[in-house]
């Protein structure tokens, strides 16, 4: 067995991150389920390239929940590591930005990102924790490992039995945190942070009805399944050509399950240059009370839920939109005035302005009919564009309409080209 001091040069970080996250403790989960997709799509990558020689099967990812032991364990069939790993990743490595992490931020404001950013995610199991243990090995062909600490600087490291390629974080719940024991809170937290990872998650199991026999002897029994709580292929990873109509609705009653009424249209947002973005944005009806329908565009970075607030990403005409945007090159834990002074954020939101408008045009000039009827639910929306974004006023007066006292509509070359009427002799 070793023991050693993790090697940071501040005497203990741990009470630190959990006394400067104390009101996002929960993100301790979207971390490590995060760090076990990671591990499993990195172990995916080298099997397709050859350089891992292992089957790489079918993984999940499971979380299991041991109340009467207030025990946590997050495990994943991914690359797994070596004790020499264990030594370099989680005592060396993922330390090396701590003293960067409390300069910059001991007195800043709280952010549930800021973990993560500094390759900290591991430690922030130790917000809830009380002691850790890392059960792992790797898929090259060398014992487990065993690392167990107990939230001061000094851990201990030893072989371990495992057989089975992977890694298994156990967190020994502390007393202030035992929440995160309960059954409806672990589920809470993983639809919120984890519902579109694209490894599947393992929360407990659930009953289906199956049919078992034939013919008139036909009958259905329940049968004990695997309770896969996320899904890991949602709409806005697939390209438009695979999606119909339906798949958009459906993707929106999964995104917004209490919501009734359809979605007016949809844009798909997919580009790779000069940045990576996908997502979709919904067009809602919108009702008089415009405060109430902000916050509802999610951002996500490569299928982890970040944000529902994206001000600063998304032009603010178009933050009464609801939907995903889903980019890596977004910058996190940074000021709203950072990011609109950040020319990569600007670009993208650039990017979503014209696509909107592009998507508005088309949807005029393909259907003008149907656009005049839904026009009362969007002008909203589009007039305030006009006032607030020099670009989208630019393209808007392609598809902007104005209603005459009769109830026709019309643009506004439309009315410029209009004949006026004679008057009466």
């Amino acid at each position: 067995m070793t023991t050693g001091k993790i090697n940071v040069s501040v005497e203990n970080i741990f009470p630190l991150i959990k006394k400067f996250l104390y009101s996002d403790h929960e993100i301790f989960l979207r971390e490590l389920v995060s760090n076990a997709t990671d591990a499993t799509l990195k172990l995916k990558h080298l099997t397709s390239i050859g350089e891992a020689k292992v089957e790489y099967g079918n993984p999940v990812i499971e979380v299991k929940i041991d109340k009467e032991a207030k025990k946590l364990h997050i495990i994943d069939q991914g690359l797994g590591m070596t004790a020499e790993e264990v030594e370099k990743y989680i005592n060396q490595v993922a330390f090396s930005g701590a003293e960067e992490f409390l300069d910059k931020y001991k007195d800043s404001a709280k952010d549930s990102g800021i973990i993560g950013h500094f390759g900290l995610g591991f430690y922030s199991a130790f917000m809830v924790a009380e002691k850790v243990e890392i059960i792992t090995k790797s898929y090259k062909d060398e014992p487990a490992a065993h690392w167990t600490c107990d939230g001061s600087s000094e851990f201990t490291l030893e072989p371990a039995d495992k057989t089975d390629r992977g890694t298994e974080i156990i967190l020994h719940i502390a007393e202030d945190s035992l929440e995160f024991l309960e059954e409806h809170k672990i589920t809470e937290l993983l639809n919120k942070y984890n519902k579109f990872m694209p490894i599947p998650i393992k929360f407990g199991t659930k009953k289906e009805q199956k049919a078992f026999g034939v013919g008139e002897e036909e009958k259905m029994e329940d049968v004990e399944v695997d309770n896969i709580i996320n899904n890991p292929n949602p709409a806005w990873t697939k390209q438009p050509s695979e999606l119909a109509d339906e798949d958009y609705k459906n993707f929106y009653r999964e995104l917004y399950p209490m919501q009734f009424e359809e979605p007016l249209f949809n844009i798909h947002l997919n580009v790779d240059y000069p940045f990576n973005l996908t997502g979709i944005l919904y067009f809602p009806k919108l009702g008089s009370d415009l405060q109430i329908q902000k916050d509802k565009i999610q951002l996500y970075q490569n299928q982890v839920y970040v944000t529902d607030n994206v001000e600063g990403i998304v032009p603010e005409f178009l933050t009464m939109l609801k939907g995903v945007i889903d980019s890596p090159d977004i910058p996190l834990n940074v000021s709203r005035s950072y990011l609109q002074a950040d020319g990569a954020v600007k670009k993208i939101s650039n990017y979503i302005t014209k696509k909107v408008a592009d998507k508005l045009k088309f949807l005029f000039t393909e259907n003008r009919e149907d656009f005049e009827q839904k026009w009362n639910d969007i002008k909203i929306v589009l007039e305030y564009g006009m006032l607030s974004e020099p670009k989208f006023y630019e393209k808007a007066g392609a598809f902007v309409l104005y209603p005459t006292v009769d109830g026709k509509y019309f643009t506004l070359d439309e009315l410029k080209r209009k004949p006026k009427g004679k008057p009466d002799q």
